[in-house]
Protein backbone atom coordinates (compact mmCIF):
# COMPACT_ATOMS: atom_id res chain seq x y z
CA UNK A 1 0.00 0.00 0.00
CA UNK A 2 1.56 3.77 -0.60
CA UNK A 3 1.61 6.55 1.24
CA UNK A 4 -1.09 8.05 -0.45
CA UNK A 5 -3.68 5.07 -0.08
CA UNK A 6 -4.50 4.96 4.15
CA UNK A 7 -7.01 7.28 5.75
CA UNK A 8 -7.62 8.67 8.61
CA UNK A 9 -9.09 7.17 11.65
CA UNK A 10 -12.77 5.20 11.29
CA UNK A 11 -15.63 6.93 12.66
CA UNK A 12 -16.22 4.91 15.84
CA UNK A 13 -12.45 5.62 17.15
CA UNK A 14 -13.35 9.49 15.94
CA UNK A 15 -16.61 9.67 18.24
CA UNK A 16 -15.06 7.71 21.04
CA UNK A 17 -11.86 9.86 21.35
CA UNK A 18 -12.99 12.23 24.52
CA UNK A 19 -14.19 8.71 26.71
CA UNK A 20 -10.82 7.17 26.05
CA UNK A 21 -8.84 10.28 26.61
CA UNK A 22 -10.81 10.26 30.19
CA UNK A 23 -10.12 6.61 30.21
CA UNK A 24 -6.28 7.90 29.79
CA UNK A 25 -6.00 10.24 32.89
CA UNK A 26 -7.94 7.61 34.81
CA UNK A 27 -4.25 5.63 34.04
CA UNK A 28 -2.09 8.30 35.11
CA UNK A 29 -4.22 8.60 38.31
CA UNK A 30 -3.88 4.67 39.10
CA UNK A 31 0.32 5.01 38.12
CA UNK A 32 0.65 7.89 40.11
CA UNK A 33 2.05 5.86 42.61
CA UNK A 34 4.64 4.64 40.36
CA UNK A 35 5.89 8.18 39.17
CA UNK A 36 9.05 8.16 41.64
CA UNK A 37 10.96 5.51 39.34
CA UNK A 38 10.94 7.19 36.74
CA UNK A 39 14.49 8.59 35.66
CA UNK A 40 15.44 11.78 36.97
CA UNK A 41 16.44 14.66 35.25
CA UNK A 42 19.43 16.37 34.74
CA UNK A 43 17.70 19.90 34.75
CA UNK A 44 17.80 21.05 31.56
CA UNK A 45 15.13 22.85 29.86
CA UNK A 46 12.13 21.78 28.33
CA UNK A 47 9.48 23.42 25.75
CA UNK A 48 5.87 21.73 25.36
CA UNK A 49 4.37 22.92 22.84
CA UNK A 50 0.09 21.88 22.48
CA UNK A 51 -2.02 21.03 19.73
CA UNK A 52 -4.53 22.30 17.53
CA UNK A 53 -7.38 24.37 19.25
CA UNK A 54 -5.58 23.34 22.80
CA UNK A 55 -3.23 25.57 24.88
CA UNK A 56 -0.85 25.23 27.89
CA UNK A 57 -4.00 24.07 30.19
CA UNK A 58 -3.84 20.55 27.66
CA UNK A 59 0.05 20.20 28.40
CA UNK A 60 -0.33 20.84 32.46
CA UNK A 61 -0.12 17.46 33.83
CA UNK A 62 2.82 16.03 31.36
CA UNK A 63 4.58 19.04 32.46
CA UNK A 64 3.83 18.84 36.16
CA UNK A 65 5.60 15.25 35.83
CA UNK A 66 8.94 16.57 34.02
CA UNK A 67 9.15 19.11 36.60
CA UNK A 68 8.84 16.99 39.01
CA UNK A 69 11.82 14.59 37.57
CA UNK A 70 13.87 17.72 37.64
CA UNK A 71 13.65 19.70 34.32
CA UNK A 72 13.33 23.32 33.55
CA UNK A 73 9.82 22.83 31.66
CA UNK A 74 7.75 25.71 30.00
CA UNK A 75 4.60 25.77 28.45
CA UNK A 76 4.43 28.39 24.91
CA UNK A 77 2.81 30.95 26.45
CA UNK A 78 0.77 31.86 23.57
CA UNK A 79 -2.93 30.57 24.24
CA UNK A 80 -5.08 28.66 21.90
CA UNK A 81 -3.06 26.82 19.25
CA UNK A 82 -4.66 27.81 15.72
CA UNK A 83 -2.69 27.09 13.68
CA UNK A 84 0.66 28.92 12.31
CA UNK A 85 -0.20 32.73 12.52
CA UNK A 86 2.04 35.23 13.04
CA UNK A 87 2.07 35.76 17.04
CA UNK A 88 2.42 31.53 16.69
CA UNK A 89 5.15 31.88 14.29
CA UNK A 90 7.28 34.83 15.99
CA UNK A 91 6.59 33.58 19.45
CA UNK A 92 7.83 30.63 18.86
CA UNK A 93 11.04 31.87 17.66
CA UNK A 94 11.49 34.45 20.38
CA UNK A 95 10.98 31.42 22.99
CA UNK A 96 13.11 29.14 22.15
CA UNK A 97 15.87 31.70 21.70
CA UNK A 98 15.43 32.96 25.40
CA UNK A 99 14.89 29.67 26.90
CA UNK A 100 18.07 29.35 25.28
CA UNK A 101 19.51 32.23 26.65
CA UNK A 102 18.37 31.98 29.72
CA UNK A 103 19.71 27.81 30.29
CA UNK A 104 22.77 28.19 28.04
CA UNK A 105 21.65 24.69 27.08
CA UNK A 106 19.82 23.04 23.50
CA UNK A 107 16.28 22.86 24.62
CA UNK A 108 14.30 19.57 24.40
CA UNK A 109 10.94 19.66 22.38
CA UNK A 110 7.82 18.40 22.94
CA UNK A 111 4.61 18.73 20.58
CA UNK A 112 1.06 17.20 20.78
CA UNK A 113 -0.07 16.77 17.28
CA UNK A 114 0.26 19.91 15.50
CA UNK A 115 2.93 21.19 18.32
CA UNK A 116 5.39 18.31 17.36
CA UNK A 117 5.12 19.61 13.35
CA UNK A 118 6.25 23.23 15.57
CA UNK A 119 8.71 21.30 16.77
CA UNK A 120 10.56 19.48 13.80
CA UNK A 121 10.17 23.19 11.62
CA UNK A 122 11.96 24.54 14.97
CA UNK A 123 14.27 21.94 15.06
CA UNK A 124 15.26 22.72 11.10
CA UNK A 125 15.57 26.30 11.82
CA UNK A 126 17.71 26.63 15.40
CA UNK A 127 18.89 22.77 15.26
CA UNK A 128 21.95 24.19 17.13
CA UNK A 129 19.36 25.08 20.11
CA UNK A 130 17.52 21.91 19.97
CA UNK A 131 18.45 18.71 22.23
CA UNK A 132 16.03 16.65 20.84
CA UNK A 133 12.24 16.66 19.62
CA UNK A 134 9.90 14.62 20.99
CA UNK A 135 6.30 14.20 18.90
CA UNK A 136 3.13 12.98 20.41
CA UNK A 137 0.51 11.89 17.88
CA UNK A 138 2.13 14.47 15.35
CA UNK A 139 0.97 13.60 11.77
CA UNK A 140 3.91 15.74 10.37
CA UNK A 141 3.76 12.46 7.62
CA UNK A 142 0.31 13.23 6.36
CA UNK A 143 0.25 12.91 2.56
CA UNK A 144 -3.52 14.12 2.27
CA UNK A 145 -6.22 15.83 4.05
CA UNK A 146 -8.55 13.03 4.90
CA UNK A 147 -5.84 11.42 6.66
CA UNK A 148 -6.80 13.50 9.35
CA UNK A 149 -10.25 14.67 11.07
CA UNK A 150 -8.68 17.82 11.92
CA UNK A 151 -8.58 19.33 8.56
CA UNK A 152 -11.64 21.19 8.75
CA UNK A 153 -10.89 23.03 12.17
CA UNK A 154 -7.94 23.74 10.86
CA UNK A 155 -9.03 25.07 7.68
CA UNK A 156 -11.38 27.47 9.47
CA UNK A 157 -8.19 29.31 10.76
CA UNK A 158 -6.55 29.67 7.57
CA UNK A 159 -6.64 33.48 6.70
CA UNK A 160 -4.92 34.45 9.92
CA UNK A 161 -1.98 31.83 9.03
CA UNK A 162 1.27 33.40 7.73
CA UNK A 163 2.71 29.56 6.28
CA UNK A 164 0.99 28.03 4.46
CA UNK A 165 1.05 23.97 4.15
CA UNK A 166 0.89 21.82 1.25
CA UNK A 167 0.61 18.19 1.44
CA UNK A 168 2.93 16.47 1.90
CA UNK A 169 4.23 18.89 3.80
CA UNK A 170 7.54 20.04 2.00
CA UNK A 171 9.54 20.50 5.09
CA UNK A 172 9.75 16.55 5.51
CA UNK A 173 12.03 15.76 3.03
CA UNK A 174 14.74 17.66 4.93
CA UNK A 175 15.68 14.94 8.08
CA UNK A 176 16.25 16.30 11.21
CA UNK A 177 20.20 17.24 12.32
CA UNK A 178 18.96 16.36 15.93
CA UNK A 179 17.38 13.07 17.83
CA UNK A 180 13.87 12.83 17.15
CA UNK A 181 11.42 10.13 18.42
CA UNK A 182 7.72 10.06 17.23
CA UNK A 183 5.22 8.56 19.78
CA UNK A 184 2.04 7.25 18.11
CA UNK A 185 -0.83 4.87 18.25
CA UNK A 186 -3.47 2.83 16.61
CA UNK A 187 -5.93 3.89 18.83
CA UNK A 188 -5.55 7.49 17.90
CA UNK A 189 -8.86 8.64 16.40
CA UNK A 190 -7.69 12.17 15.25
CA UNK A 191 -4.91 11.53 12.56
CA UNK A 192 -3.99 8.37 10.27
CA UNK A 193 -0.98 6.76 12.90
CA UNK A 194 0.66 6.06 9.18
CA UNK A 195 1.05 9.72 9.14
CA UNK A 196 3.46 9.79 12.33
CA UNK A 197 5.83 7.18 11.50
CA UNK A 198 9.41 8.85 10.91
CA UNK A 199 11.92 7.61 8.71
CA UNK A 200 14.23 5.64 10.62
CA UNK A 201 17.98 6.39 10.99
CA UNK A 202 20.49 6.40 13.59
CA UNK A 203 19.01 9.41 15.27
CA UNK A 204 15.10 8.71 14.88
CA UNK A 205 12.65 6.50 15.80
CA UNK A 206 9.10 5.72 16.00
CA UNK A 207 7.13 4.16 20.02
CA UNK A 208 3.51 2.89 19.25
CA UNK A 209 2.01 3.26 22.40
CA UNK A 210 -1.72 2.16 23.50
CA UNK A 211 -3.45 5.65 23.78
CA UNK A 212 -6.14 7.96 22.23
CA UNK A 213 -5.33 11.15 20.52
CA UNK A 214 -6.46 13.13 23.10
CA UNK A 215 -4.68 11.36 25.95
CA UNK A 216 -1.00 11.68 24.92
CA UNK A 217 -0.22 13.77 26.87
CA UNK A 218 -1.53 11.86 30.10
CA UNK A 219 -1.30 8.52 29.32
CA UNK A 220 1.02 6.69 31.72
CA UNK A 221 2.62 4.83 28.66
CA UNK A 222 3.64 8.11 26.82
CA UNK A 223 4.86 9.40 29.86
CA UNK A 224 7.34 7.00 30.74
CA UNK A 225 8.53 7.24 26.91
CA UNK A 226 9.18 10.81 27.22
CA UNK A 227 11.08 10.76 30.58
CA UNK A 228 13.46 7.71 29.49
CA UNK A 229 14.06 9.99 26.47
CA UNK A 230 14.30 12.79 28.46
CA UNK A 231 16.70 11.20 30.65
CA UNK A 232 19.65 10.58 28.08
CA UNK A 233 23.06 12.69 28.44
CA UNK A 234 23.76 15.13 26.05
CA UNK A 235 25.16 13.53 23.07
CA UNK A 236 24.84 10.19 24.52
CA UNK A 237 21.13 9.31 22.51
CA UNK A 238 20.28 5.54 21.76
CA UNK A 239 16.96 4.12 20.57
CA UNK A 240 14.17 3.52 22.65
CA UNK A 241 14.29 -0.56 24.77
CA UNK A 242 10.78 -1.07 26.45
CA UNK A 243 11.91 -2.81 29.85
CA UNK A 244 10.27 -6.42 30.08
CA UNK A 245 7.93 -5.37 32.25
CA UNK A 246 6.13 -3.17 30.57
CA UNK A 247 6.03 -4.78 26.93
CA UNK A 248 2.51 -5.15 27.04
CA UNK A 249 2.36 -1.07 27.34
CA UNK A 250 4.18 -0.85 24.04
CA UNK A 251 3.31 -2.87 21.13
CA UNK A 252 6.10 -3.53 18.53
CA UNK A 253 6.58 -0.19 16.43
CA UNK A 254 5.65 -0.16 12.80
CA UNK A 255 8.53 0.32 9.99
CA UNK A 256 7.69 2.78 7.44
CA UNK A 257 7.48 1.56 4.10
CA UNK A 258 9.46 4.29 2.69
CA UNK A 259 12.00 3.18 4.64
CA UNK A 260 14.79 0.24 4.32
CA UNK A 261 15.18 -2.23 6.98
CA UNK A 262 18.17 -2.19 8.90
CA UNK A 263 20.67 -4.64 7.62
CA UNK A 264 21.35 -7.26 10.68
CA UNK A 265 24.61 -6.45 12.85
CA UNK A 266 27.36 -8.45 11.78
Amino acid sequence: MSRQQFEGPGLPLYLTEVGRAVADYGLYLAARPLLPRLPVGDGHPVLVLPGLMADDVSTTTLRRVLRRLGYRVHGWRLGRNIGPTAECVEGMARRIEDLGDRYGRPVSLIGQSLGGIYARDLARKTPDSVRQVITLGSPFALQADTQTRAHRVFERYSHLHVERRTLPLQTEATPLQVPSTSIYSHQDGIVAWQACLDRLSPHAENIAVHASHLGMGHNPAVIYAVADRLAQPEGTWRPFRCPLALRPAFPRPDVPEFTSRPAAAA
